[in-house]
């Protein structure tokens, strides 16, 4: 099922969640078991992170640098498909501009259609981690809005191949992602929701935002999204801080702040233990806010810990 529709056919707030795929040489043990384990709370979807070639540099013996590329967690679509055909439960493959040419990205939604996936979640991506902008791959997008026309192209039978013969209409529903507190590359957020507004208008079917730990944030984001036209469901993305370094990192990683009460209780927290004791509250205390308002669907950003996640869902639903 489309996740527009499931929304849209929900009369309360749903419960999703977000997987890593499992690092290049390891099992899908780790994600069948943080599946296993919250499957129970009935997650309406699943959404499944894509990640780019990087370069990594390796002294050889006799001392000199070789550059090699390699993509540390491989296998989006295949551990997709087989999430979806393993647990009956839809996923939501994420697919990026970065790294990727547009008949990559068609091929890959090809492969998507025929396996019976029919959710993704279009991002633009990160960038080659020494470049100071982000370069679009040679025939690839240089930004989620173009990524939307090329899968809407698709939804219209419009392959990249002008001359192509039957072309069968893949009909994809296309999320996007928000930044209640702006892209960290915007200028400001009225900038930045104009460029979302343009995803929008091209065809995407719903917003899903980055991580905040202020509430008032995203309502904020959601009245400005609707006050310029935006009118698509805009889902809550939530991260349960499990470790103590990211009082620090999570902000400089993700362009993100910290509400002054949550970083003086982090900074009190002796381990990570009591962090994660920390971090679980906080997003238990966020999401009954967030369902008390009708948000569409709770999303949380596992990042492959389980335990918290499930306290968070049985304090709330």
């Amino acid at each position: 099922m489309n996740v527009i529709d499931i929304i849209n056919n929900s009369d309360k707030t749903v419960f999703s969640f977000e997987l890593l795929p499992p690092l290049k040489g390891s099992g899908a043990g780790t994600i069948y078991r943080t599946i296993e384990s919250l499957v129970d709370f009935d997650p309406k979807y699943i959404n499944i992170t894509t990640h780019r070639d990087e370069m990594v540099f390796v002294e050889r013996p006799d001392g000199t640098i070789e550059k090699r590329v390699v993509r540390k967690r491989p296998g989006t679509v295949a551990i997709a498909a087989d999430i979806q055909h393993r647990y009956n439960i839809p996923v939501v493959p994420h697919i990026l501009c970065g790294g990727f040419s547009k008949s990559e990205t068609e091929h890959v939604l090809i492969d998507l259609n025929f396996m019976g996936i029919n959710n993704i979640l279009a991002l633009r991506g990160d960038g080659v981690k020494t470049d100071h902008v982000f370069r679009p791959d040679p025939d690839g997008h240089a930004n989620a809005t173009e990524l939307v026309e090329q899968v809407i192209n698709l939804r219209n039978g419009k392959y990249l191949e002008a001359d192509l013969k039957n072309n069968a209409p893949l009909d994809f529903c296309i999320g996007v992602a928000g930044y209640p507190e702006k892209h960290f590359e915007a200028p400001n957020l009225d900038s930045d929701l104009a460029y979302l507004k343009q995803k929008v208008d091209n065809g995407a079917d719903y917003i899903v935002t980055q991580m905040f730990f202020d509430n008032q944030l995203y309502y904020d984001f959601v009245n400005k999204c609707r006050a310029i036209g935006i009118d698509v469901p805009i889902i809550p993305g939530i991260k349960p801080i499990n470790l103590k370094n990211q009082l620090t990192v999570l902000p400089k990683l993700f362009s993100i702040s910290l509400p002054q009460e949550l970083a003086d209780e982090l900074a009190k927290c002796k381990n990570n233990d009591d962090a994660k004791v920390v971090g679980t509250e906080w997003a238990i205390q966020q999401s009954k806010d967030l369902v008390a308002h009708n948000v569409p669907s709770l999303h949380i950003y596992t990042y492959g810990v389980a335990d918290n996640t499930r306290k968070i869902i049985e304090a709330v639903f």
